[in-house]
């Protein structure tokens, strides 16, 4: 009866149903907020002779900066979804708390399969740092936030052992498919690695978030649904796990009796505590 009441609460109120493992790390800064933003759409960030011309839209603060920076990555079962429909209002929402926002396209299964999008998004990252002073970014304060698909390229993104500016500061990995070991019989997985788990079981290891991590990682925000069914929630508490295990600072939030795409569409909640994380981890001094 309990659960039915919160769950009942959580789905009709404005207030967030969030629980929250483990204390709030970093030292908190004052949130800044700003009037308004500039959008340039369809910024291509790929190099010339890159297999596919690649958009992105980039939000710039009002104001001098230098801001810290966010490179946003949408979800879609690495297969569709549009960067727009997907994430402009998670993109406003940071672009007006003083980050510059990068929505990034990616290449998508089945046409291509892993690693391209994460080659994709590292191109990304890079122009993000090349194109610093005419973003008014501050480019070793860099973070990487994605949903889903999104939220396991952000999280694969940033355990990979990469060059320096390559790296990220800080990571917000929402409803994160951290092991693709765990999905034998997904046929979205499969599509996405070009083969079941029996076929390619290295490529599925290389391709989770946990078999990466080592201790100079940057710290995580997690955030998942309680009663998610497409990604369960073990995927959150085993990463959680996981990190703690080699030392790399981390948060977990928990959003109450939410399914997959509810604990999306209530990004809402979840923003004032990732804000506060990406704050006191991209707003110190380096």
């Amino acid at each position: 009866m309990k659960a039915h009441l919160l769950l009942f609460v959580c789905l009709l109120s404005s207030l967030s149903c969030t629980t929250r493992v483990g204390p709030r790390i970093g030292t908190p800064v004052q949130p800044v907020r700003v009037a308004g933003f500039t959008l340039r759409e369809d910024v291509i960030y790929t190099p010339p002779g890159w297999p596919q011309a690649l958009p992105a839209d980039v939000y710039v603060p009002d104001g001098p900066g230098p801001w810290p920076g966010i490179l946003l990555i949408h979800g879609g079962s690495w297969a569709n979804k549009d960067r727009r429909s997907d994430m402009d209002g998670i993109a406003g929402h940071l672009a007006r708390r003083g980050y510059v926002v990068m929505n990034a396209t990616y290449r998508l299964a089945p046409q291509h399969i892993h690693p391209a999008q994460i080659h994709d998004l590292q191109q990304a990252t890079r122009w993000l740092r090349t194109h610093a002073d005419q973003l008014h970014l501050q480019p070793d304060h860099l973070g990487v936030f994605g949903y889903s698909a999104g939220g396991h390229l952000a999280a694969l993104l940033a355990a990979l052992d990469a060059p320096a500016d390559l790296r990220f500061q800080a990571v917000v990995a929402g409803g994160a498919p951290s092991d693709l070991r765990k999905f034998d019989r997904s046929p979205i997985v499969t599509t996405y690695l070009g083969g079941s788990l029996q076929e390619k079981s290295a490529l599925y290891a290389a391709a989770s978030p946990v078999t990466h991590l080592t201790s100079d990682d940057p710290p995580v925000f997690i955030y998942h649904g309680t009663r998610d069914t497409l990604v369960p929630p073990d995927h959150a508490s085993d990463y959680a796990a996981a990190l703690k295990k080699v030392g790399i600072p981390h948060e977990l939030v928990w959003q109450n009796g939410r399914g997959h795409i509810a604990a999306f569409l209530s990004y809402g909640d979840i923003l004032t505590p990732a804000l506060s994380f990406l704050d006191r981890h991209l707003r110190q001094p380096k």
